[in-house]
């Protein structure tokens, strides 16, 4: 005990959690209610020692005790850590490395005298800081949404008397009750119970009900988490049927919600690729443009002998040239216009930069429960008499049938079926909810194994209020963790029959008899043996498993013990149930393999139904996957959790202290980790992965709350869709950053021509046109890239690896060297071909300020933005022909290029825009060259994308 305790995951994160803790030290004697181990021992304690232990008496604290322990434990709340104050997460937003580039450009605007501009791009600036802003405002209700889930008042025993206090009041040493529909608002040893089930999982994501009692426990359990104990009941959870008293051991943040509440404020929250790959290529484009412009002063200034004054406006055009000042609001309306498109395939993004993430994602932890499956109990197969039937439909809805080799029975005409059926219905504290204005759906009330057996009696045919109404209930010995079976007296008639329910092995043990084709006979070996071969046929495919047996009573019992009612009895068949796998999640799975998108599961159920689920959805595909329980986790340090990861294995039996250590590790091994989650254990790796996923019908609060993306439908085949749309968003942003890059260069070249012609060239564009493609012509375009469709085979090709950049080689080449000097060479032609039409070469250029100047830069103007016509269609694909593609793919280009031809044309033509811009009106003729440039500028990338396709290797 004392070496796992040392060596486990739980001591390690209370390391680490008593660093931050907002909890201050508890003094002598309460400084043992902060011992794990201590805390622990509770459970092996018999009750006649556990009040001792926690400081209290079977009359309850005094008023007066009660007070001086609030006083040190601190009310029963989730309390938050100190973050960074409101306003600097609200500057954060507007003083990044884009955003400085934005306000920067703003600037430049205004001391070039266009006030207009400067306006645009600091409204673009502040609309898009307050929107991130609110995104990460919102995410901040996670701790509140934990906090809501403790009720405002309980019953307690105080001074021998029970009172109604405020659960914020709950002290250790409390003895406080509880009973069916409570919500347990502190962590507690049960010391008295009667019947108790509770429902634990909005803490193991696990929909079954648990039994727990105040026995102490086995020393087998003592690796077990304080929720797997059989007498230990934890804040959060809810209790589905009978009453306790508990004595109170933990509240507030020093129990397991609060330890969860710790855990997902002290994960500090991931920056998303994008955003890293935003700040890198923000400092390289501002290394090259300042750089470029301090380059530009010096010569200008030392070797060309121009004024300040001039050295600066060059320098200040070449920084404007290679800064993209369009790239952020680019950018982001892009990514919204893939959450738009996500949310149509039922993802709702919550971060814009969370979008590209999914693109670029290559492990998926998944849940199983509610995630994989249903969340809904499903009996499948009944085995009765030697042979076995056939259980059709799925989930609460009482539609399907029992078949017999594809023909239907029901308990009608089977009385070996009705006599199984019976004994299910009856021995059951379940119901079930039929569907109403607030749900939709079929649900359950109570146990939901015991659900699904009500379900299977409709389905034979039986009614479930006939039934209860001719078989009254008589008498219980419930269910719990040591008996792990159930027995219910009825009065059928004028006799008593005992009908038991639990785990196999347990019922066949006092069953002396076997029921067969309307009869019972004398159970012996042979036929224990077939009974046994059946049950272990059921548990490898990874089913739930129950035994149901009978026993018509005599007419004198006057006692209803175990060791009187629970012997002697005839066993009457097996009912194997599973939680259904969702129908789309197979061909989900493949299209993740497909896509070399690793999908890891991570259940806080047992190994062998973990297993048979992940097999039966294509998860395991190995005759021998590996399967590590949050026990074998605690042995390993994380070099040999890594090894483990490299292989395909499963996690089981786990707690969300272990999913987030998984998460964690993946992510040292330079993986990009999504983790799909339902409930409030996943919320802390749902925070700490690159790309949290929430399921938004089922899902627990917190959890939609922790996550970057909710799916409305809770359909895991949707994240396959998102990651589509992911990887599309990424090759949408290279697409613009090409695009862009493209007119960039063509604007820098320009300036590089006068400098190096030492001004015998006259600057061909000037700074405002130069602002007037950036903000003007080239924002729609390139917005309108952002909306181009996956490309064909977009998901049958690896994730990109963490190693390759935004600006990689490809886009570099492509986009400076190839478009840029299309682009660069269409603007130069159009400047000379002014210049030869007024007499150039035989006589000097025109120099500035004259009318033919004038029409000189504005042929330059109108030639980069025409050549970025061309270009916006060759952008739209990188190998594939814009011929084969269609035009039309994208409406959105076409509305792009029409306001991309609307906005030159009243630049050129409309003399308002003339006296802002320094244009001048251009004739047919050069109308006619400029616009030659699209067409040829898209034949020439038609002829570079051909090559490519003919030499692959290129």
């Amino acid at each position: 005990m004392e070496r796992h305790e040392k060596d486990s995951l739980w001591t390690h994160l209370r390391r680490k959690w008593r660093k931050k803790s907002p909890l201050k030290t508890l003094p002598p004697p309460f400084e043992r209610f902060d011992d794990a181990r201590f805390l622990k021992s509770l459970s092996f304690l018999p009750v006649s020692e556990v009040y001792n232990t926690l400081q209290t008496e079977k009359e309850g604290l005094t008023l007066q005790e009660a007070k001086t322990r609030l006083k040190y434990f601190g009310q029963n709340t989730i309390h938050q850590l100190r973050t960074k104050p409101l306003y600097l997460d609200f500057l954060a937003n507007f003083t990044h490395t884009m955003a400085i580039l934005l306000w920067v450009g703003g600037v430049i605007a205004f001391v070039t005298q266009t006030p207009e501009l400067g306006i645009a791009i600091c409204m673009v600036n502040i609309i898009n800081g307050s929107f991130s802003f609110w995104q990460e405002y919102k995410a901040g209700k996670v701790i509140e949404q934990l906090r809501s889930l403790i009720p405002i008042y309980a019953r307690v025993v105080r001074e021998g008397a029970e009172q109604r206090i405020l659960a914020e009041e709950l002290v250790p040493g409390d003895v406080m009750l509880i009973s069916e529909g409570d919500r347990i608002s502190a962590d507690g040893r049960v010391v008295e119970s009667a019947s108790l089930r509770v429902d634990q999982s909005s803490l193991t994501g696990e929909s079954y009900a648990v039994s727990k009692g105040y026995e102490s426990a086995k020393p087998d359990y003592s690796h077990l988490s304080d929720w797997e104990s059989p007498n230990l009941l934890c804040a959060g959870t809810s209790v589905i049927s009978g009453h306790a008293k508990i004595i109170v051991f933990a509240t507030g943040m020093r129990t397991e919600y609060g330890k969860i509440a710790h855990l997902t404020q002290s994960v500090e929250e991931e920056q998303s690729p994008l955003q890293r790959e935003l700040q890198k290529v923000s400092a390289t484009i501002t290394l090259i443009g300042v750089s470029v412009g301090v380059v530009f002063f010096s010569l200008s200034h030392l070797f060309l002998g121009m004024t300040l004054v001039q050295s600066f406006l060059l320098a200040l055009g070449m920084i404007i040239a290679f800064v993209p000042e369009g790239l952020l609001p680019t950018m982001t309306l892009s990514l919204a216009i893939g959450v738009q498109r996500m949310a149509k395939r039922n993802a709702l993004i919550r971060r814009l930069s969370s979008v590209e993430a999914l693109g670029r994602t290559n492990v998926i932890c998944t849940d199983k429960t509610g995630t994989l499956t249903h969340n809904e109990m499903t009996v499948i197969s009944l085995w009765l008499g030697g042979q076995q039937l056939t259980v059709t439909g799925v989930g609460y809805a009482p539609e399907g049938q029992i078949l017999n080799r594809l023909s239907p029975v029901s308990a009608s005409v089977n009385p070996d079926l009705e006599d199984l059926l019976l004994g299910a219905v009856l021995c059951n504290n379940a119901r079930l909810v039929p569907p109403d204005v607030k749900s939709p759906q079929w649900r359950s009330s109570g146990d939901p194994t015991e659900a699904a057996l009500l379900v299977v009696g409709v389905k034979g045919g039986l009614d479930l209020n006939l039934s209860a109404h001719l078989a009254p209930r008589e008498h219980e010995l419930p269910f719990d963790s040591f008996r792990k079976r159930m027995t219910t007296v009825h009065r059928i008639k004028s006799s008593q029959v005992a009908y038991m329910k639990g785990s196999p092995e347990e019922v066949l043990k006092r069953c002396t008899f076997f029921h067969a084709q309307g009869a019972a006979r004398p159970l012996n070996d042979e036929l224990r043996a077939m009974i046994l071969g059946a049950n272990d046929e059921f548990a490898r495919r990874g089913l739930r498993i129950l035994a149901v047996a009978a026993r018509r009573l005599s007419d004198n019992v006057d006692e209803y013990s175990s060791s009187v009612i629970e012997c002697g009895m005839t066993f009457l068949g097996l009912i194997a149930m599973h939680d259904p796998p969702r129908t789309d999640v197979p061909d989900a799975i493949e299209k993740c393999r497909r896509a070399s998108i690793r999908v890891v599961m991570m259940t806080g159920d047992q190994s062998l139904t973990a297993e048979g689920v992940g097999r039966g959805l294509g998860i395991v595909r190995t005759a021998r996957p590996r399967i590590l329980t949050g026990g074998d986790l605690d042995q390993m340090d994380d070099p040999t959790l890594e090894e483990a990861l490299k292989e395909e294995v499963l996690f089981s039996r786990i707690t969300p202290y272990h999913k987030l250590r998984v998460v964690s590790v993946l992510q040292q091994m330079g993986n990009i980790v999504a983790v799909l989650g339902d409930g409030v254990n996943d919320a802390p790796a749902l925070k700490k992965a690159e790309m949290g996923i929430a399921m938004g019908l089922k899902g627990a609060d917190v959890a939609k709350e922790a996550a970057d993306m909710i799916l409305t439908d809770d359909c895991f085949a949707s994240i396959v869709n998102a990651i589509e749309e992911g990887r599309t968003v990424y090759d949408n942003i290279r697409k613009f950053i090409t695009y862009i890059f493209g007119s960039n260069i063509a604007e820098g070249v320009p300036f590089i021509v006068t400098l190096f012609s030492f001004g015998l060239i006259p600057l061909p564009v000037t700074v405002m046109q130069t602002l007037a493609v950036d903000l003007g012509t080239d924002m729609i375009p390139a917005v309108a890239l952002g909306a181009d469709p996956p490309e064909k085979g977009v998901m049958d090709r690896p994730p990109r690896p963490s190693s390759e950049r935004l600006l990689n080689m490809r886009v570099l080449v492509l986009g400076l060297l190839w478009h840029g000097s299309i682009n660069s060479i269409a603007a130069m032609s159009a400047y000379f071909f002014l210049n030869w039409e007024h007499g150039w070469p035989n006589q000097r250029l025109a120099p500035a300020g004259t009318p033919v100047y004038q029409m000189a830069t504005t042929m330059t103007f109108a030639a980069i933005v025409l050549a970025q016509v061309g270009a916006v269609f060759a952008c739209q694909s990188n190998h594939t022909s814009i011929f084969q593609m269609g035009f039309l793919t994208n409406r959105w280009v076409l509305w792009g290029i029409l306001f991309e031809g609307g906005f030159l044309l009243m630049v050129v033509c409309v003399p308002f825009m003339q006296r802002i811009f320094n244009t001048a009106p251009i004739t047919l003729k050069d109308w006619l060259f400029v616009l030659s440039w699209a067409p040829l500028f898209l034949l020439a990338d038609e002829a570079r994308k051909m090559f490519m396709r003919r030499s692959p290797a290129s």
